[in-house]
């Protein structure tokens, strides 16, 4: 159940766009008592139109069900052939037939002049606060087209179900199962072509922005607990970018505003479906401090910036991580000044640049 109160989040990164927005709704209140854009009024005719709650700039949910994302909808193509701007190749795959999840694999052109070549394998998860964006939202291919050329890697970027029709833990499903399909492509005669001439399975890196940092690390702790037959309980590294993790408390100098948290709060309401609290290990691993410590990772990359809603979050996680006893090799990386992925938002600053050079040598050294 909502709270009537109107509630303030600024998720500008997660929908790509740095607005304001609020979080109106109430099962008690009428549409037509809630402020609306023009267009959802002028739908108002449509009986199945009324609308259950919206978050500005992210969805609309009506009461029929129906859901209307307003933001992470626009799309670019893959490059089959290469891009001209870096030489990577690019195409949609189906990855697992049977779950229905699809990527978009990226191939530097290093891989193009040594036809052998083995490369690190990145398995991407894009951000979008679990609701909006997919592999060819134009930031989310820019930037996977960068990474695969300055790795250089052979870059999976995964498409998965999206909240609210499908409410996490939906998205961890289709990352583990995604998970499971590269590595048994990247071996002599695996499904996916480029992954089998090209992928290291022993060089995995899981890495994602936002919700889908949240995602690469849940796909670690998940990996070590069940393992994947064939291929064993860990992968080389994962890669945090800006991580969408949160709590009921503030954590180091959070804010502390009600209206400010509330907003936030309600956001991963709808992202779970308002089945799980704010201190479940899903969206707060500080509640589940031995799952840190059985990483299924060898390497651990915690990116993040002084302005981002969640650095706190990044900086404290990385500090459980490195007190645990995990035992691997963990590295911090904080931009200074910038937000919430303001690398996904300002690609050609020069702060953009020095991040994506970090995480290119991260995967170069897995």
């Amino acid at each position: 159940v909502w709270s009537s109160a109107v509630a303030v989040f600024l998720v500008a990164p997660l929908a790509a766009l740095l607005l304001q927005i609020r979080i109106t709704a109430s099962s008690a209140v009428t549409t037509s008592q809630r402020s609306l854009p023009t267009a959802a009024t002028a739908a108002m005719d449509d009986p199945g139109s009324e609308i259950e709650y919206e978050i500005p700039a992210v969805v609309r949910v009506h009461k029929s069900g129906r859901v209307v994302r307003l933001n992470g909808t626009d799309t670019v193509p893959p490059s089959p052939c290469g891009d001209p701007a870096n030489g990577v190749s690019s195409k949609d795959v189906v990855l697992d037939p049977a779950a229905n999840i699809s990527a978009r694999l990226y191939l530097p052109a290093a891989a193009a002049a040594e036809p052998g070549k083995k490369l690190p394998v990145v398995v991407f998860f894009h951000g979008g606060a679990f609701m909006i964006h997919t592999t060819a939202s134009p930031l989310y291919h820019k930037y996977a087209a960068s990474l695969a050329a300055a790795a250089p890697a052979v870059v999976i970027s995964v498409d998965y179900r999206l909240a609210p029709e499908h409410p996490v833990p939906a998205a961890y499903e289709d990352a583990f199962a995604a998970l499971k399909a590269v590595v048994s492509s990247c071996r002599p005669g695996g499904a996916e072509p480029w992954l089998a001439a090209h992928g290291d399975a022993s060089r995995v890196v899981l890495a994602g922005d936002s919700a889908g940092a949240n995602m690469a690390h849940r796909t670690a702790v998940r990996l070590r607990k069940e393992r994947i037959e064939g291929y064993g309980d860990k992968v080389s590294g994962i890669a945090l970018l800006h991580t969408y993790f949160w709590g009921k408390e503030p954590v180091g100098g959070e804010p502390t505003d009600a209206a400010l948290r509330g907003g936030i709060d309600q956001v991963w309401h709808v992202a779970c479906g308002g089945k799980l609290g704010l201190d479940h290990p899903y969206i707060n691993p500080a509640a589940s401090p031995e799952e840190l410590s059985q990483l299924g990772c060898v390497r651990v990359l915690v990116a993040t910036a002084e302005n981002c809603w969640f650095v706190e979050r990044s900086r404290a996680y990385a500090a459980r991580v490195k007190a645990c006893g995990w035992g691997g090799e963990l590295e911090f990386y904080e931009t200074n000044a910038d937000g919430h992925v303001y690398f996904l938002l300002k690609p050609d600053c020069e702060n953009a640049a020095k991040e994506l050079a970090v995480v290119a040598d991260f995967v170069r050294r897995c």
